[in-house]
């Protein structure tokens, strides 16, 4: 084989496995290293008292529009978003995938889960952040405010879902349903004045961060939904 081949033939082998690994490092830079990175940009400030330019103007202007209908709604959309929505949620689909023996899709999951829920609770006692105090909130919290643990279990819970459905058909509905429930529950711990629009980011990077952290690590040699081999007995 002349040098010219042999070259030609280890560039060809070099593009079909970026093509192949194509989409896990995608996933690797948007779902992990930059969301990462926005979350250290956020900390760092957040640990060194700075104030972020959008929190208070984004808070004053959804308060501005606060209606008694909008606070039935948001104060149900922000409970859907933790403890009437994502937890039930979160351990209904664990339970469901081990009942049908998916264990690869139920360890995935249960990790994701859980670790996002200790994640959360080591960073919020780790930076000690105030709630905003702007108003009297109608839904008040007296936890510490970052990152936000419903901007982060919502994250969380969409995003396992996401990764779950993207080998199948149902990849982009599950994709468009997904978004807009991570915004709704963001808005609403917003405009109830319960968390600063920075509590919110830092949630949702966390949370994306975390999962996709999961799933590389789990799914390092396949794929969900695809059936183990079978084992041979010697």
């Amino acid at each position: 084989m002349s040098p010219v081949e042999a070259v030609r033939q280890g560039l060809t082998y070099l593009f079909d496995l970026l093509r192949q690994r194509a989409w896990r490092l995608a996933l690797l830079f948007v779902g992990l290293l930059l969301p990462l990175w926005v979350f250290a940009e956020l900390a760092e400030e957040v640990h060194e008292l700075e104030e972020f330019v959008f929190d208070a103007p984004l808070l004053m202007h959804l308060h501005a529009v606060a209606t008694p209908a909008l606070d039935r709604f948001f104060i149900h959309v922000s409970a859907a978003g933790y403890h009437y929505g994502v937890v039930p949620i979160d351990i209904a689909l664990v339970l469901l995938l081990l009942v049908i023996r998916r264990w690869r899709e139920a360890l995935f999951t249960g990790c994701a889960f859980a670790g996002s829920a200790l994640l959360n609770l080591a960073t919020k006692h780790a930076f000690q952040r105030d709630r905003p105090s702007l108003w009297e909130s109608v839904s008040p919290e007296s936890t510490f405010s970052f990152p936000s643990g419903h901007a982060m279990g919502s994250m969380t819970l969409a995003m396992t879902v996401f990764l779950l459905a993207w080998h199948t058909r149902w990849r982009w509905p599950v994709a468009v349903a997904a978004l807009v429930f991570v915004l709704l529950v963001g808005l609403s711990r917003i405009y109830l004045g319960v968390h600063y629009p920075s509590d919110i980011i830092g949630g949702w990077a966390a949370g994306m961060a975390w999962v996709v952290g999961v799933y590389l690590v789990i799914y390092r040699g396949g794929r969900p939904w695809r059936r183990e081999p079978a084992q041979s007995s010697s």
